[in-house]
């Protein structure tokens, strides 16, 4: 081994800048994944969620609109 491989070792071993960045995508890679494994399997409870949360509202309205109704009559 003569003295420019020594250096290029060196100078491979000490950089380390892209690092961070490597590891941050890598980690934002993964919950992205596990957000979409959870959002398959459950998909019919979160199509069914918006239904049944417009369901509940409507009913809230329609019961607060009589209670204030009533008292006007």
């Amino acid at each position: 081994m003569n003295l420019s491989d020594i250096k290029l070792l060196n100078i491979l071993s000490i950089d380390e800048k892209g690092q961070a960045g490597a590891e941050m995508l890598l980690l934002m890679g993964g919950m992205v994944i596990i957000v979409l494994i959870a959002s398959y399997f459950y998909k019919d409870y979160l199509l069914n969620l918006g239904d049944e949360m417009k369901f509940t509202e409507l009913t809230e309205l329609n019961k607060s609109v009589n209670n204030i109704s009533s008292k006007f009559v």
